[in-house]
C-alpha cells in the first residue's frame, strides 16, 4: 500500500505541475495579445494625430491663400493629393516590416 501511496502522490504532483505549466502558458498567450493590441491602438492614435495635423496644416493653407485666384487652391489640393499618395505609398512599404517587428516583439519570450 505505501507503494500506492506514493504513486498517487506523484500523479497528483504531476498533475498539478501540468495544470501550473497551462496556466503560465495561457498567462503569457493572454500577455502577447494584450502588447499586441496595445501596439494596434497605439499606432491608431499616432497615425489619427498624424492625419488631424496634417488636415490642419492644409485648411491652414487653404485659408491663407483664399483671398487668392482658385489657381493657388487647385495647386494647393494638387500638392496636398501628391503628398497624401507618397505618404500611402511609403506607408504600404514599410507595413510589413512594422507588422513583423511587432509581432516579434509580441511573440518572443524573454527569460
Amino acid at each position: 500500500m505505501d507503494v500506492n501511496n506514493r504513486r498517487g502522490t506523484g500523479i497528483e504532483l504531476l498533475l498539478s505541475a501540468e495544470q501550473e505549466s497551462q496556466e503560465i502558458v495561457t498567462g503569457a498567450r493572454n500577455g502577447k495579445l494584450s502588447r499586441m493590441r496595445q501596439a494596434r491602438d497605439e499606432a491608431d492614435t499616432e497615425s489619427m494625430e498624424y492625419r488631424a495635423l496634417r488636415e490642419s496644416e492644409f485648411q491652414k493653407k487653404l485659408a491663407e491663400s483664399s483671398g487668392d485666384s482658385g489657381a493657388n487652391v487647385k495647386r494647393l489640393e494638387e500638392e496636398t493629393k501628391t503628398k497624401i499618395a507618397n505618404l500611402k505609398r511609403d506607408c504600404s512599404k514599410i507595413s510589413p516590416n512594422v507588422v513583423n517587428m511587432l509581432l516579434k516583439h509580441a511573440t518572443s519570450v524573454k527569460n
